[in-house]
């Protein structure tokens, strides 16, 4: 079932939970503020606040469309979020993919067949044909990924999630909204990341990344569905490898 709440709405309400959540953390530092806090690539000390804010505001957002994508970005927040609390530090889905091969769960592994499964749940409820189902659950899963691997400098994600979603407002209809509602929660974040006083983490990259894979499809059908679906797991192929290297230096 998909419901319209209008692109402008869904920009505004997006970005508005992600700025109130995101002061309302920073307020109570629930568990203290040390746990909130990471240093970056450059070794400044940026605050976590923005990724849980980020996720419930376009998760909300995305909800008012699809409850089923509302759900995907919930979900896969969730899932970056266990990856922030327990990671190992290991970079890339091969690293962890080759520590489950040799029998180690890892914090990336758990949070990869999540994402899948939420992404593949979520295609299922959103499509009503076998196949389109299939590559719908891809789409949102890759993008989720997609959108966590370009976040190795300030504001990459962010920035990245406002141009991708840009040419979605360009159509009418659930797809528009959709983009919207990741937009606004990634313009409302961009300032302070930009600034290095926050950091989205994997929690609201993998949010960010879900909600711009449901608007994928939203508002294509199977042709479109595995174009994109072609693309995402080309460029999360190789951008798995260009992070990798990135983080190294």
């Amino acid at each position: 079932m998909i419901r319209r709440g209008g692109r402008k709405s869904g920009f505004a309400l997006a970005a508005g939970v992600t700025r109130a959540g995101a002061a309302m953390l920073r307020r109570a530092a629930p568990g203290g503020r040390e746990r909130w806090e990471r240093k970056n690539y450059a070794g400044r000390t940026v605050e976590l606040y923005a990724g849980p804010a980020c996720a419930v505001g376009v998760a909300l957002a995305a909800a008012r469309v699809h409850p089923a994508a509302g759900a995907a970005v919930l979900a896969a927040g969730a899932c970056g979020a266990y990856d922030d609390v327990a990671g190992d530090g290991r970079r890339g889905l091969r690293a962890h993919l080759r520590a489950l091969r040799e029998g180690e769960v890892t914090s990336g592994s758990v949070k990869l067949f999540g994402i899948s499964a939420a992404g593949l749940v979520a295609g299922a409820l959103m499509k009503e044909r076998v196949p389109d189902k299939l590559l719908a659950g891809v789409v949102i899963a890759g993008a989720a990924h997609f959108v966590n691997l370009v976040d190795v400098r300030p504001g990459r994600a962010a920035g990245a999630v406002l141009a991708l979603g840009t040419p979605g407002l360009l159509r009418e209809g659930p797809g528009a909204e959709l983009s919207a509602a990741a937009m606004g929660a990634a313009a409302a974040v961009l300032p302070e990341d930009l600034g290095e006083r926050v950091m989205i983490g994997d929690t609201g990259a993998h949010a960010l990344g879900a909600a711009l894979g449901a608007a994928v499809v939203a508002c294509n059908r199977r042709a479109g569905l595995l174009a994109h679906a072609v693309a995402i797991v080309a460029a999360a192929g190789y951008g798995d490898r260009v992070t990798a290297w990135a983080r190294s230096r």
